[in-house]
């Protein structure tokens, strides 16, 4: 990280490595803070001085990484050139400035009213360098920079990038306000996926297209086979009519001849069982995707909860990676 540090290490008189001392600056000391377990453990199990000088190295890289207040001294010129910029830009559209001016949010509205964040981090060499762009994009956010552009430059380019995504946003938004999204709980605006409840138990899995949002996504069911096949068929079945100048919502109803349960009249909890087996119905975020084949069963359960309840049956059996046994309910 082109830092220099003064350390000295004192050897007992056994010159054990195990008992030896370091001291040093408490710089250094405030930013191993964090790491001094590590440190303990490698000067016990390093054989000698050298190979600890080079975990120690090692060590101080990742807490220089992961330590955000420590930066180096940016020339003045640095800081009348972002101030210039900012001015440029207009204060109205930056939502945060941290206090050593290195990470700024900028705001944007796109043309349907949706607000978005873009987060610069800025190195000391701005604007011969570009900053680091963050945003919450299904897709990369790639900026064009020369010495001579400023933040004005990366807020038009973000403004464009917006619009191309125009028609995925407006795809994804309506499907969470007129479906039941069973996952993502919390969808980022990042996120191409939504699992869509479909009826008791029953759910599909898409993954949209941001660059071609109204074509047909990949997608998968989850549910019992007797109500999934069905739903497969008719998807195989009439996919030649799949029309990409109506929604993907549109598509998907004409083609699969259902409605999905809207969100007005029913309740979540009319459709989302919990799992069969740990009676949560989310289990390190997922829900239960796993159902029982027998139509008068249909309970449905977390494949991870599944999996080890089979796993500790002496009635099931397996066959390479997967595992054939009984419903802990109806014993089909």
């Amino acid at each position: 990280k082109g830092r220099d540090f003064h350390i000295r290490i004192l050897l007992p008189m056994d010159f054990q490595l195990k008992n030896a001392r370091i001291e040093c600056s408490w710089h250094l000391k405030k930013l191993l803070l964090g790491y001094r377990h590590i440190l303990k453990q490698r000067l016990h199990s390093c054989p000698d001085l050298v190979s600890f000088l080079v975990e120690l190295k090692t060590i101080l890289e990742i807490a220089l990484k992961n330590t955000q207040d420590l930066h180096i001294p940016r020339p003045p010129e640095y800081y009348s050139c972002l101030v210039r910029d900012l001015e440029i830009l207009g204060w109205n559209k930056v939502a945060y400035v941290d206090t050593g001016l290195t990470t700024i949010k900028l705001k944007a509205e796109d043309s349907c009213g949706r607000q978005h964040l873009v987060t610069l981090k800025l190195n000391a060499k701005y604007p011969t360098e570009p900053p680091d762009c963050l945003v919450d994009f299904p897709v990369q956010f790639a900026v064009s920079w020369m010495p001579q552009n400023s933040l004005i430059d990366i807020y038009n380019q973000f403004l464009v990038a917006l619009e191309s995504l125009k028609e995925f946003w407006d795809t994804m938004d309506e499907i969470d306000g007129k479906t039941w999204v069973l996952e993502p709980e919390n969808p980022t605006r990042g996120a191409t996926t939504r699992r869509i409840a479909i009826g008791n138990n029953v759910s599909v899995n898409i993954e949209v297209d941001p660059r071609h949002p109204k074509m047909l996504p990949e997608c998968y069911f989850l549910g019992a086979d007797h109500v999934v096949n069905p739903l497969r068929i008719k998807l195989n079945n009439n996919m030649h009519l799949w029309d990409p100048e109506i929604s993907l919502l549109q598509n998907f109803k004409d083609l699969l001849e259902i409605d999905f349960p809207p969100r007005a009249v029913l309740e979540k909890s009319d459709f989302a069982k919990d799992c069969g087996i740990c009676y949560a119905y989310r289990l390190d975020g997922a829900a239960p995707d796993q159902v029982c084949d027998d139509p008068r069963c249909g309970q449905p359960f977390h494949q991870a909860c599944l999996y080890e309840w089979l796993q500790a049956l002496p009635s099931s059996r397996q066959s390479f990676n997967v595992i054939f046994g009984e419903c802990p309910y109806c014993n089909k």
